[in-house]
């Protein structure tokens, strides 16, 4: 998934700044932020217990399925498909809903093809129906909802966030979407994936080490990624404006007036051992807050690396080709 602010391409710099401060103990490691869960997973397949944590449905629902689950689901309350569920999902005759009515032509929105958002609204509702009689289980649903996101990603007609779609359908968004197994990996068991506010979980958990990937900049994740939060929460939400944007949590690490409280609460409630914190140069914050709120909890270390920009499309002209990442390291003494 093209993702704002995913850390991906970061992997490396995150674990060689892992292995140079971690003294063997950690065992378990608490992804806060975890949005679509590269890093979760990354240490889940290192070994460590991952404890993860968004407030979006869509990003919950996608580490519930990788962290939480080891093994491909066998699906035996639905006899007759059981193995076959993709294909079997897959194959069904599109159905008008929510996502046909608001996000494809039939709605005035081209963010999917009529093909594909009828085909959504289908699998959506089947899964409900599916939850509701209790044919399949959490991890099952969980398995298949996170399948469906990764799938209809693929298909959308954005130029990579859902703030808008485009004019014209382009080359991929025509293709018919496919729903594909899941890449579980490592066999780590007592991964827990939660779905509220950070500042609130904070203060209910404990960890060997706490990373932090909150957001750098204005950009509300809920507005840039609402057609994938109505689609996995399948809500129904009052929808309004040109891109049928629905209600949204507007995250404080998005606002420069208070951003610099949220950490505050943040890292004072921390119980951890290390604490590790992604930023770039470009933040909300400035570096030096960062680092002063930091230091409340103990000696801060930096570690910068260069980094290509985001780009949400080709067109637009950036001031700056980079931005430098850096992650802000505290053993936490007091």
């Amino acid at each position: 998934m093209n993702y704002i602010g995913s850390k991906v391409s970061l992997l490396g710099f995150i674990d060689r700044v892992f292995s140079g401060i971690a003294d063997g103990s950690e065992k378990v490691f608490c992804d806060i932020f975890a949005g679509t869960g590269a890093v979760g997973r990354h240490f889940k397949e290192r070994g460590l217990r991952v404890i993860a944590n968004d407030i979006q449905v869509y990003a919950y629902v996608l580490n519930k399925a990788y962290l939480e689950i080891n093994e491909p689901p066998a699906f035996r309350g639905l006899p007759g498909i059981g193995d076959a569920v993709l294909d079997y999902l897959n194959g069904l005759s599109g159905k008008p809903g929510f996502v046909t009515r608001h996000y494809s032509p039939d709605g005035g929105r081209m963010y999917y093809t009529l093909d594909n958002a009828q085909r959504v609204d289908a699998i959506r509702q089947r899964l409900e129906t599916w939850r509701r009689n209790r044919r399949i289980s959490s991890p099952e649903y969980h398995y298949l909802l996170c399948s469906l996101l990764e799938a209809v990603d693929q298909v959308a007609n954005t130029a990579s966030v859902y703030g808008a779609f485009l004019k014209k359908f382009k080359t991929s968004a025509r293709r018919r979407f496919q729903m594909k197994p899941l890449r579980l990996i490592n066999h780590v068991k007592g991964c827990v994936v939660h779905n509220t506010d950070a500042n609130e979980l904070i203060r209910r958990i404990t960890c060997d080490v706490l990373y932090l990937d909150p957001p750098y900049n204005h950009r509300q994740y809920g507005a840039n990624y609402h057609v994938l939060e109505t689609i996995a929460a399948y809500d129904r939400p009052a929808v309004s404006g040109v891109s049928g944007l629905r209600p949204y949590y507007r995250s404080d690490y998005c606002r420069r007036d208070a951003v610099a409280e949220a950490f505050r609460g943040l890292i004072s409630a921390a119980r951890a051992k290390h604490i590790l914190v992604s930023y770039n140069d470009e933040g909300v914050l400035p570096i030096r807050d960062l680092r002063e709120i930091l230091g409340t909890r103990g000696p801060v270390k930096t570690f910068e690396t260069a980094h290509s920009r985001f780009k949400a499309d080709n067109g637009r002209v950036y001031s700056r080709e980079g931005t430098v990442e850096s992650i802000h390291w505290v053993r936490v003494e007091r």
